[in-house]
């Protein structure tokens, strides 16, 4: 009856299933999101000896992040954190960029974290307590060329967290974003091919000379890294840190 829960979207790879496999550590009851087919996930599934299930949703359509957290509560008899982590990146010129994948990027990672949002805050606030957390990326606090609609989207979701946070000050409920570097996973693996396209470059210099110039430390920030840090903000210790754009980055924004 004491056990909590945590909904975290596109968790089934990169940085969400990171974020996943730490509360399921902790004894979380944990969501899993992604737009695939439930049975494609069965691998990702089986990872977590029934700790977790699976919830297919595209965060792409209009109220799909409503019904998603509507269906969570209606599993589970609540929910205790939410954790919006579904993204997608598209690298070109601006003067090239397709109005497609535009909006694309922008319904997954702003409009969806809206969605979300707003049916779990009623929840919450019924509740007198609870945590959101958003993983935007240095990319909502510093911009890069060709990420047009990227750095957009993350913009809007530091502005989102910091407003929410705002609204329910009083109601016990948190609302935080996390803001990586660059991260080890598999959309900055197409990232390096990407650029290494628009700028004629090998993927290893751009790897050293592109991506890892902009964080001092010359290294790639862990999955495990932002994992920790979002199970620490979901945690009472972490009940006076709100509306926060907490950057891990390797000393990117010290710059």
């Amino acid at each position: 009856m004491d056990q909590k829960t945590v909904l975290i979207t596109g968790s089934t790879r990169g940085i969400g299933l990171g974020i996943a496999k730490r509360f399921a550590a902790e004894g979380y009851a944990v969501a899993l999101n992604s737009f695939e087919p439930e049975d494609q996930v069965g691998d990702v599934l089986a990872g977590f000896d029934g700790a977790a299930h699976y919830f297919g949703a595209d965060l792409a359509r209009p109220a799909a992040g409503a019904e998603l957290v509507a269906r969570v509560i209606e599993r589970f008899g609540g929910l205790d954190v939410l954790i919006n982590n579904a993204g997608v990146q598209n690298v070109a010129p601006v003067d090239e960029f397709e109005r497609k994948d535009w909006d694309r990027v922008l319904a997954v990672g702003l409009n969806g974290t809206f969605d979300t949002i707003t049916v779990a805050i009623a929840h919450m606030k019924q509740r007198g307590r609870g945590r959101i957390i958003n993983i935007a990326s240095v990319h909502g606090l510093r911009a890069s060329a060709f990420k047009s609609a990227y750095v957009a989207a993350k913009h809007g979701v530091v502005g989102l967290t910091k407003s929410v946070a705002l609204e329910v000050a009083e109601a016990g409920i948190t609302v935080n974003a996390i803001c990586p570097g660059y991260v080890h996973t598999e959309m900055v693996e197409r990232q390096l091919a990407d650029q290494a396209r628009i700028h004629n470059l090998p993927v290893a210099a751009v790897k050293r000379d592109i991506m890892l110039s902009q964080q001092p430390t010359r290294q790639f920030v862990t999955v495990e890294e932002v994992a920790e840090l979002a199970f620490y903000l979901a945690g009472d210790m972490a009940r006076s840190i709100t509306g926060a754009a907490i950057a891990i980055d390797g000393g990117w924004m010290a710059k």
